[in-house]
């Protein structure tokens, strides 16, 4: 019995020992940032400007579709009329208005890439700057972003769900749970 109580004070404090105390436990806490991201109003602005640079994009390239159009329309309509020389020239010039058309969507995606990189940016550093204020407050060691798809399990027990307190740090109303629609 001795022998038995001993054994079992000897566990105990190693079991003791191995477990972590409280100023050595580690907090962690996780967010979605793409869900903070998305219900922010700066969010909602940049997609505004970013929609309108779009439309205006595409009505470039559709002015451009239908020039090339009425040309290939023209050319198919009076070609048997016209001399050798004449059709030449239109097919270079329908030749060229295509390239133009392939090159200008080329250089527009390119353009729509860097202005939403442009408008995004601060949206993004705001954001991350409120999730690295809100984590230093709470004293967490780690926080989990759950938008990169990398977390396949969360305790909410142990962990702490920035989203409510990025929310108000931000402005965004507790009640907002999805993000601004636009058509």
């Amino acid at each position: 019995m001795k022998k038995t109580i001993m054994f079992l004070a000897a566990a105990f404090i190693a079991c003791a020992a191995l477990m972590p105390t409280k100023a050595s436990a580690q907090k962690l806490g996780h967010i979605n940032s793409q869900e903070v991201v998305a219900l922010m109003t700066e969010r909602d602005s940049a997609m505004v400007k970013l929609q309108k640079f779009a439309k205006e994009l595409q009505e470039t390239l559709a002015a451009m579709g239908e020039d090339y159009n009425t040309k290939v329309k023209e050319y198919q309509e009076k070609s048997a009329g016209w001399s050798e020389s004449v059709k030449k020239v239109k097919e270079d010039e329908i030749n060229s208005l295509g390239q133009r058309i392939q090159q200008y969507q080329q250089t527009a995606e390119q353009d729509f890439s860097a202005r939403q990189n442009t408008l995004m940016e601060p949206v993004y550093k705001k954001a991350f700057e409120a999730i690295e204020k809100i984590a230093k407050a709470q004293g967490l060691a780690y926080v989990l972003d759950l938008a990169s798809g990398a977390l396949i399990y969360i305790d909410d027990a142990n962990t702490v769900n920035l989203l409510p307190m990025v929310k108000s740090e931000l402005g965004i109303p507790a009640s907002k749970t999805q993000p601004t629609q636009f058509q």
